[in-house]
């Protein structure tokens, strides 16, 4: 399978942001959140040769046969206006939106990737994806993936349930889970996701690994004794609270925040 290439010409760079969960925690908070993400756009859009947006863009996504949850309109409509101008964008499900199926590549032009993608650019390896279910851990979210979430006989059932039912549903669930919380700090050795880099990296080794799902922005090495080189694995963090993305030029990646004090 050839891998996808793209190079970058002066000035161009890559943008890479994911975990926006609009629509989180309620109307108010996720509009101001959504015209944070389009002033970066914005800002991003004149030197972007790609954006790369990688998964949990909403709090809750799934595309009924005839209609997709309501809202969000101004990143959508953000989104078509980039790739009708010229501007490539390619989306990642996560673990909250993985029920994409048509609507963003017929609407708004993007290509829509399940599972992590290579890329290579002006010379360097990039392997990027949202990163949930990678690595050794988090065994009950891998069964329910692989046996309910992506099983099409359930997508099907879900489907036949009244938009209202199975919305409320997603998002009283979603609600139940962040009560539980997530740990939102460096996990030394247990960070699954750069487990799941170290191995690539002695497998298939890439420059750059960029992932997120994480909720924290990450930036460490990434080596293996059968590698010449040393890699990176980069996580982007989210947009509730550190707003922040990663940009690559060809040679350098680097996280940044926008719009906020987060010092990196």
């Amino acid at each position: 399978m050839m891998i996808p290439e793209i190079n970058l010409q002066a000035n161009q760079k890559l943008y890479f942001a994911s975990d926006f969960h609009l629509g989180y925690p309620d109307y108010t908070t996720s509009l101001e959140r959504e015209r944070k993400i389009i002033r970066w756009l914005n800002a991003v859009q004149d030197t972007a040769a790609h954006i790369f947006l990688m998964g949990d863009l909403f709090e809750f996504w799934f595309e009924y046969g005839h209609v997709v949850p309501k809202g969000y309109v101004r990143l959508l409509g953000k989104i078509a206006e980039l790739t009708d101008g010229g501007v490539p964008v390619s989306i990642f499900t996560g673990n909250h939106d993985l029920w994409m199926f048509k609507y963003f590549t017929q609407e708004l032009g993007t290509p829509v990737y399940y599972n992590p993608q290579s890329f290579v650019c002006n010379g360097k390896k990039l392997l990027i994806g949202h990163g949930d279910g990678l690595g050794p851990g988090d065994i009950p979210y891998k069964l329910l993936k692989k046996y309910f979430f992506e099983v099409k006989f359930f997508q099907w059932c879900f489907d036949k349930l009244p938009a209202f039912m199975g919305v409320g549903f997603a998002n009283a669930w979603s609600r139940e889970s962040k009560k539980k919380g997530s740990v939102h700090h460096f996990l030394g050795d247990d960070e699954w996701i750069w487990q799941y880099c170290k191995k690539k990296h002695r497998e298939n080794p890439h420059h750059f690994y960029i992932f997120g799902h994480r909720h924290f922005p990450l930036d460490l090495t990434v080596t293996a004794d059968n590698c010449d080189f040393t890699g990176r694995y980069i996580n982007l963090g989210e947009w509730m609270n550190f707003c922040t993305y990663a940009c690559f030029d060809g040679t350098h990646a680097q996280l940044h925040s926008f719009e906020n004090t987060y010092a990196l």
